[in-house]
């Protein structure tokens, strides 16, 4: 007789807190409005977007680590990580920009974007997240080495966007500094333009085939490289100079990286090419 299998409980927990802490940052995003103009309603969401990020690199590893790999495990993954990494960004997106606009008129510059567009933007994000995660069932296996990914993962762009929102309350108390506000002044309008062009840019890199390394797994596994040494060195020296911004720095760095490297190559190759056929 068949003897049934143990059900993952550790894996699936930390699965289903993946999906508390995504539907905990829509909650806290929708609580934004004309009354609460000096909350940190989008930080706290921000923060529990990298918190179901953490639930979501621990899942895997503990279902390997246990033994307890199931398509039961994959499936649940995949509908928690569209919860957390696909609608909870592509909401915040749109609560951050409109939020901001009317919470820093100040610093705004005269642009700002139609409510119309910042929809089709969240919702361009939120497709692609889906096709993103759909893509990745069906072409992962078990055998998979989980070194590397085809397309921008989807917990990145969502930690990407973010990050906006953390690092807006960091560049909120540099205002308030005398010597500093001169920055602030440049950074935080630049902040709130940007991300719906980030937004945008992040949901077409999901549905891409540009190599992306699988961090988590690279870190623990042991070996490093001259890759990670620059990683490593980029970080501190981004926390070091502008602290505030570091975060949106650091994700930027690693969902822009391999596409322009790519993109270098790709001229090069036709260079040469071009050369040989002389």
């Amino acid at each position: 007789m068949k003897k049934p299998r143990l059900f993952a409980v550790l894996p699936t927990m930390l699965t289903l807190g993946n999906a508390v802490c995504g539907f905990g940052a829509i909650t806290f995003a929708a609580k934004v409005g004309p009354t609460a103009t000096y909350g940190n309603e989008l930080f706290i969401a921000g923060l529990l977007i990298f918190a179901a990020m953490i639930c979501d690199m621990l899942d895997g590893s503990a279902a390997r680590w246990t033994n307890q790999v199931s398509d039961f495990g994959g499936q649940l993954d995949s509908l928690c990580d569209a919860i957390s990494f696909g609608i909870a960004p592509a909401f915040l997106m749109i609560q951050f920009t409109n939020h901001s606009n009317i919470k820093y008129q100040a610093f705004q510059p005269i642009f700002s974007y139609p409510d119309r567009l910042l929809w089709v933007i969240s919702a361009l994000f939120l497709i692609c997240a889906l096709l993103r995660l759909a893509r990745f069932n069906v072409e992962t296996d078990e055998e998979d080495a989980h070194d590397s990914f085809s397309g921008l993962p989807s917990p990145a762009a969502a930690g990407l966007v973010a990050s906006f929102p953390i690092a807006l309350s960091g560049l909120r108390g540099l205002a308030r500094e005398t010597e500093s506000q001169e920055i602030a002044v440049w950074l935080i309008p630049a902040a709130i333009i940007s991300l719906p062009l980030f937004t945008f840019v992040v949901a077409c890199l999901m549905v891409s085939r540009i190599r992306y390394p699988h961090v988590f797994t690279k870190l623990f596994s042991g070996l490093r490289s001259r890759r990670h040494l620059i990683l490593l060195v980029f970080s501190i020296m981004t926390i070091l100079l502008v602290p505030e911004m570091a975060i949106p720095l650091v994700f930027l760095y690693f969902a822009f990286k391999p596409p322009i490297h790519a993109l270098g190559l790709d001229i090069l190759e036709r260079r040469k090419t071009k050369k040989a056929g002389a």
